[in-house]
């Protein structure tokens, strides 16, 4: 902490604590305090992440010196924030063949750079999980991210990412799952997917064909509110041998 803040809070607790009315600041005193000049953080603005090290936004204002120029030499600063490091699981579907990338840092890094964190990461090849007992080192060209390109059906698991601060403080952990289907089977393109429902003639579009509704390629018998007939069973005639 500066001298001149020391000196300006001896002040004040000198004023607080003096034992009569009369012991108050003299002129040359008040004079001292207007010279010394501090910043003091007049706004801080919430975290930009809810969970894991994010950045947050703070005014710095001076207090003293001049007062007139004060407001207008007020600046802004962004510090690394951190108000829960674990993150949970989250999970992503993805087709085979496409390009994934699963980012651990992400914006942190572009504003405190690669060398302030320290990021591994662990693997549990084809399940959905966070118990830690399941995951196995998992190497990475780039530490912050992973990148797969493209998919593979083999890819599909749970990444684990920790990030250490230079002090080897976890400040976040994040479990992602990836689910990788092969595109044979399913198509996640749901434009695509709704364009080709709704083309005329499609088995799947709801149309009404007589007394029969097909809707989504499933039939439901329409009921016109007659009685239906009896179905004739075989009943022994009197008198037939």
């Amino acid at each position: 902490m500066p001298l001149s803040t020391l000196w300006l809070m001896g002040l004040v607790w000198m004023w607080l604590h003096s034992s009569t009315v009369g012991d108050i600041l003299t002129e040359a005193e008040l004079q001292e305090l207007e010279k010394i000049s501090t910043w003091v953080i007049s706004r801080s603005f919430p975290c930009s992440a809810t969970c894991g090290l994010g950045l947050r936004n703070q005014e710095l204002c001076p207090i003293g010196g001049n007062k007139n120029t004060a407001k207008a030499s007020c600046k802004m600063r962004t510090i690394s924030c951190l108000d829960n490091w674990h993150c949970g699981l989250k999970t992503q579907t993805v087709n085979a063949g496409k390009y994934l990338e699963l980012d651990c840092v992400e914006e942190v890094i572009e504003a405190m750079g690669h060398y302030a964190f320290v990021v591994s990461w662990r693997f549990a090849a084809g399940i959905i999980t966070s118990d830690d007992t399941l995951f196995a080192k998992y190497e990475t060209l780039n530490l912050d991210k992973v990148v797969l390109d493209p998919v593979q059906e083999k890819d599909s698991g749970t990444y684990r990412c920790d990030v250490l601060d230079t002090d080897k403080r976890r400040v976040k952990r994040m479990y992602k799952g990836v689910k990788v289907l092969s595109p044979n089977e399913l198509r996640l393109d749901f434009a695509k997917g709704l364009a080709h429902w709704e083309k005329p003639g499609s088995q799947f579009l709801n149309t009404t064909t007589g007394n029969i509704y097909l809707r989504n390629a499933v039939l439901i018998r329409h009921y016109t509110g007659r009685s239906e007939p009896t179905p004739q069973t075989n009943k022994p005639v009197k008198g037939a041998l």
